[in-house]
């Protein structure tokens, strides 16, 4: 296993170590010791998982403080863009966001901290996708930025007529109109 950086402090992807044969493969998707040795401390409660069609948009998700939410994520089925905005205040990447193409080839995962937004594309006919999480779902702390943002301009990597958004999703507020941030 072996852990990649990306511009945005924190944030990492987990490139783990696949064993092929004959039979098909083998690999360690989480293993708590490599990922505290590395510095990666959370303790995961719950695993998640969704599945959608091609075009569907998820996100820009989040809890606040004291619910914030770790995500470890990883494509099970299919091909997705994952999506992480760092929202921490004093960060020099604050309002920036990085991407990666996540899918069941490259068994590639995307270790998303406590202070970013995150969300993803299904660029395949369907995706199946797994992350765990640090904390439980809390509604009252549950929040979310506007996937179409124009001051992110996120490449979703989705033709515009193409994506599919939840109601819930469509109704959030804008980068600019949010109240909140972490230290």
């Amino acid at each position: 296993m072996t852990i990649e950086k990306t511009p945005i402090q924190d944030l990492v992807i987990i490139n783990p170590t696949v064993f092929p044969d004959d039979r098909g493969y083998f690999f360690e998707a989480y293993n708590k010791a490599k990922f505290h040795e590395n510095g990666i401390l959370y303790e995961f409660i719950q695993d998640n998982q969704s599945f959608s069609k091609r075009g569907v948009i998820r996100g820009l998700h989040l809890q606040i403080n004291p619910f914030a939410q770790a995500k470890l994520v990883r494509v099970l089925e299919g091909e997705i863009l994952d999506v992480a905005v760092d929202l921490r205040k004093n960060s020099p990447t604050y309002g920036q966001y990085f991407s990666v193409v996540l899918n069941a080839e490259n068994k590639k995962q995307l270790m998303v901290p406590h202070g970013f937004a995150h969300g993803f594309s299904v660029l395949s006919e369907t995706a199946s996708v797994l992350y765990k999480v640090d904390q439980l779902y809390h509604k009252e702390s549950e929040r979310g930025i506007r996937f179409d943002d124009p001051t992110l301009n996120i490449d979703w990597q989705i033709n515009e007529g193409e994506a599919i958004v939840s109601e819930k999703d469509m109704i959030l507020p804008s980068f600019n109109e949010i109240d909140w941030s972490f230290e």
